[in-house]
C-alpha cells in the first residue's frame, strides 16, 4: 500500500517560525512531526511513500532522502505551482491499490490500519478519518422568539463538531475525478465524489488528535508529546 503525504504548505499561521523551517519539520521531542507520521505509516505496513512538496522542498528532501535510513521508500512530487490539498493526489496516477493521503503536520494517536480496514469493509471510494472536537465559543449566544424577545442566553457555550483529521483512505478509482494540474482541495474532492453518486465513508477515530496549525496548537501538541505521546505514537 502506498501513502501520499502533503508536505508542501507554507504554514502561514505559524509565521515567522515557518520562514526558515517547513512546518512538517518542526520538532516534537527528538523527532520531527513528519518523522512521527512516517513511523506511524511504517507500523501500519505502509513502506512506500510519496511526499508532495513545494515550499522549502529542498529541506524536506535533504532530511528524508530516499527514506532508507527510516526503513521506508520515499519519492517526491514537486509542485511548480500550488495545487491545493487534493490536486497533488494525481501524482499517484496509475495506482491500482487503495492508498492513504495525509497531512504532514498532524499528530493522531491512532492505528492507521484501523482506517484502512474500515475503508475496505465499507467499499467506499473514499474514507475520511474524523474526530469529535470540543470547541468553546468566546461569545455569549442569544436566542429569541419571532417577536425579538429573549428566550435564552448561553455564556460561552461549548460545542462538539465532527472535523476532518486530514487523514484519508482512497480507492484508486478516485484518481479519475482529479484533473492533471488542477487546483483542488480535499473538501471539494469529497463533495465532487458524493455528487457523482460515489460512497464517501466517515470513520471516527479514537484517541487524541492535533492539527498543528497555530503556535497554540503546537504548544498543546508539545505538552501532549512530553506527557504521553512519545509512549503511544
Amino acid at each position: 500500500m502506498k501513502a501520499l503525504i502533503l508536505a508542501g504548505g507554507k504554514g502561514t499561521r505559524l509565521a515567522p517560525f515557518t520562514a526558515t523551517v517547513p512546518k512538517p519539520l518542526f520538532p516534537l521531542g527528538d523527532r520531527t512531526i513528519l518523522e512521527i507520521v512516517v513511523g506511524q505509516l511504517k507500523r501500519a505496513g505502509v513502506k512506500d511513500m510519496v511526499f508532495a512538496v513545494g515550499y522549502l522542498a529542498e529541506l524536506v528532501e535533504a532530511y528524508f532522502g530516499n527514506g532508507r535510513k527510516f526503513g521506508v521508500k520515499i519519492s517526491y512530487a514537486r509542485e511548480t505551482r500550488p495545487l491545493g490539498t487534493a490536486g497533488p493526489i494525481k501524482a499517484l496516477k496509475g495506482e491500482r491499490s487503495d492508498f492513504l493521503v495525509m497531512n504532514g503536520d498532524v499528530l493522531a494517536d491512532m492505528d492507521l490500519g484501523d482506517l484502512v480496514k474500515a475503508h475496505k469493509k465499507a467499499g467506499s471510494i473514499a474514507t475520511i478519518c474524523c474526530y469529535r472536537k470540543k470547541q468553546r465559543s468566546s461569545l455569549g449566544m442569544i436566542e429569541h422568539d419571532r417577536d425579538g424577545y429573549l428566550t435564552d442566553y448561553h455564556e460561552k457555550p461549548e460545542y462538539t463538531h465532527i472535523v476532518s483529521t486530514g487523514i484519508y483512505c482512497f480507492s484508486p478509482e478516485a484518481l479519475k475525478f482529479i484533473k492533471k494540474g488542477e487546483h483542488l482541495d480535499l473538501p471539494e474532492l469529497m463533495i465532487r465524489l458524493k455528487d457523482k453518486g460515489m460512497k464517501v465513508k466517515v470513520f471516527m477515530m479514537k484517541g487524541d488528535w492535533f492539527d498543528i496549525g497555530t503556535p497554540e496548537d503546537y504548544s498543546r501538541a508539545l505538552d501532549f508529546w512530553e506527557k504521553s505521546g512519545r509512549k503511544r505514537i
